[in-house]
């Protein structure tokens, strides 16, 4: 996708690197895929091309999706029932689909809340199948997300590609542990210097810290995984 909008603006990467402060080098290895951005970088780089983080990460909304976000609660359901009978006789009569796209296993290690938080299940260790072309180069744990307070970015039983760190700088997306809940959110700091989480979808309070909180940085998320 970043291809696509420097292109458009008729960037070249050098010029394009100047504008966001990075490199030609970064700029080149995003477009190839063998280095993803972290969720910060989407972020600034979204906001650079006037776009939502999501469309830089997933591509455009499509035409039935929005749509059926103008339907009527009961209209939607009419929808649901009519694409999954659909779908049902498609898959009736298809006798196998075939991707040639490579998939490797990855096992995803725990789940983070994207809401009121979650306890981490003891050795989870899920065996998933992943596109080969989706998984950034380097990356230490996976984790699957329960819940939707990072919406639109992050989305319920997304998979999070997550680098360890006991830091994670401010403003960045990370896995913490409170009081013995996993969350993902985003590290701020308020005028008064009193450090918080942040949840993206305006529906939910920001979590604040305190001394008397157990708290653990697990690691920040450095990729989104989400098969469309």
């Amino acid at each position: 996708m970043l291809n696509k909008y420097r292109l458009l603006k008729n960037l070249t990467m050098e010029q394009l690197a100047e504008e966001v402060g990075k490199t030609k080098s970064t700029i080149s290895k995003w477009e190839a895929g063998t280095r993803s951005p972290k969720i910060y970088e989407i972020e600034e780089i979204a906001k650079y091309f006037g776009v939502e983080p999501q469309t830089m990460m997933f591509g455009d909304t499509s035409k039935i999706q929005l749509i059926y976000d103008r339907l009527e609660p009961t209209r939607q359901e009419n929808v649901i029932s009519y694409a999954e009978k659909q779908l049902n006789e498609q898959e009736n009569n298809i006798v196998s689909i075939f991707d040639d796209r490579k998939r490797v296993t990855a096992y995803v290690e725990g789940v983070v809340a994207a809401g009121l938080g979650s306890y981490q299940e003891e050795n989870l260790h899920m065996e998933v199948n992943l596109l080969e072309e989706e998984i950034p180069d380097k990356y230490d744990t996976i984790a699957q997300v329960v819940g939707d307070s990072m919406e639109p970015l992050i989305k319920n039983n997304d998979l999070l590609f997550v680098e360890a760190t006991s830091q994670v700088d401010t403003n960045s997306i990370g896995i913490f542990q409170v009081n013995g809940k996993n969350f993902v959110k985003k590290l701020k700091r308020d005028y008064d210097g009193d450090w918080y989480l942040q949840s993206l979808n305006g529906n939910y309070e920001e979590i604040y810290l305190s001394e008397d909180d157990d708290i653990r940085t697990i690691g920040e998320v450095i990729s989104v995984y989400r098969e469309i």
